[in-house]
């Protein structure tokens, strides 16, 4: 899963390519227009307050993926250098609010 975007949340990121992931997830990215905002200046904590708002409309979506993490090994992609400031992060402790015994680990 990843923005697949540059900076401006609509430019394809040419790093991320198919064979980087097997499965694209984007009803479960940060909208295009967020990622733009935040990368225009908005504050993370807007950015991370949106993006939950964002998550909690995909609750079934994110169910589902947190019980098939406990099947198969699932990552999180994102260009971002580190997990503070990402999505993955959000993402990653949304699932686990489903299934605690999930083991994350931030590269």
């Amino acid at each position: 899963m990843s923005r697949h975007t540059l900076d401006d949340g609509f430019t394809p990121d040419l790093r991320i390519t198919p064979d980087s992931y097997d499965q694209w997830r984007p009803d479960l990215a940060p909208l295009p227009q967020l990622i733009g905002a935040y990368k225009r200046g908005l504050p993370w904590e807007i950015f991370e307050e949106r993006y939950l708002a964002h998550l909690e409309r995909r609750e079934k979506e994110i169910r589902r993926l947190a019980l098939s993490s406990r099947i198969f090994n699932t990552t999180l992609l994102c260009i971002e250098e580190s997990a503070e400031h990402c999505h993955r992060r959000l993402l990653a402790e949304a699932c686990k609010s489903y299934v605690p015994s999930l083991k994350v680990v931030h590269r």
